[in-house]
């Protein structure tokens, strides 16, 4: 039976719960929170200032200096990491294994956008210019520098860099093909073989709501580059250290096999280029 809770200030959510009513300040929220959970007239503000659900799921939303950005709440589960040996276009690094991502995360729908770049870090390094286009020219390092700052002003939960099994099982997005729509893709889909990045949001979502995890810019992730462990298999993540941080995705100039989901690239942690950016993901501290 569900508990009901009418007209409070509340700094918390609980599961399995009806609110009425009610006005929320969340400065951290986990999404498992939100199991069972329902709200009537109720309103939110803090850093998470807006909520919702919809076919793809769970999502929060936060404004930092006038920049909105949506996060999606990815929950944990199993899935199949890599490519089969008869995928089109594979590499042998790609060796598939199971991997357990057991907790769940907040990630950001889409990549960085050269305005939530411009409101935390002040300038803007992108070729490609404007304010709905992912931000790129940048490095690991920068990235590392823009998740720190953000940190200093909302230091309730960690931002972060996703590991690369995380980014991989989010891309996938419970599909097990070469790409989250299906074993083949078109320009309708993804920004592939073509001059140039877009704006976010341009193309279609995968089916947890994530848009561009495929071409348009490669991702940055946390991981230092090494191959598979596969003895590893909950919450994988790189080599203590290294040369090379892992980027994923593909990008606007890549043919169709190097935006796969399981594609594995990799590039030293102060190299910049027009067609690498980040996504960023949030974890309670």
């Amino acid at each position: 039976m569900k508990k009901r809770v009418k007209g409070k200030s509340l700094k918390e959510i609980q599961p399995n719960t009806t609110y009425i009513g009610c006005t929320f300040y969340l400065d951290c929220v986990d999404g498992e929170d939100f199991v069972g959970t329902e709200f009537d007239n109720c309103s939110f503000r803090g850093i998470f200032c807006d909520w919702g659900r919809d076919e793809y799921g769970l999502w929060m939303g936060f404004t930092y200096k006038d920049v909105y950005q949506v996060m999606r709440w990815i929950r944990p589960g199993t899935f199949m990491i890599g490519s089969p040996e008869t995928e089109e276009g594979r590499y042998a690094t790609e060796v598939q294994h199971q991997v357990t991502i057991s907790k769940g995360f907040w990630l950001a729908e889409t990549a960085c956008s050269q305005a939530l770049w411009k409101a935390v870090i002040g300038d803007n390094p992108s070729q490609f210019k404007g304010k709905r286009f992912p931000v790129e020219m940048v490095s690991w390092d920068d990235c590392k520098a823009f998740t720190e700052k953000l940190n200093e002003q909302m230091t309730e939960w960690q931002c972060c860099l996703p590991t690369e099994a995380q980014w991989e099982y989010a891309c996938r997005a419970g599909t097990t093909t070469a790409f989250s729509f299906g074993n083949r893709i078109t320009k309708d889909q993804v920004n592939y073989s073509e001059d140039g990045a877009v704006e976010i949001k341009s193309l279609p979502c995968n089916n947890w709501g994530l848009y561009e995890m495929h071409g348009n810019v490669f991702e940055w992730c946390s991981d230092w580059y090494r191959e598979y462990d596969i003895s590893i298999t909950v919450d994988p993540v790189g080599r203590n250290g290294g040369t090379d941080r892992v980027i994923r995705g593909g990008c606007w100039g890549d043919s169709s096999w190097s935006v796969r989901s399981a594609y594995r690239n990799r590039s030293g942690p102060d190299f910049r280029i027009q067609d690498i950016g980040f996504r960023f993901c949030l974890r309670s501290q």
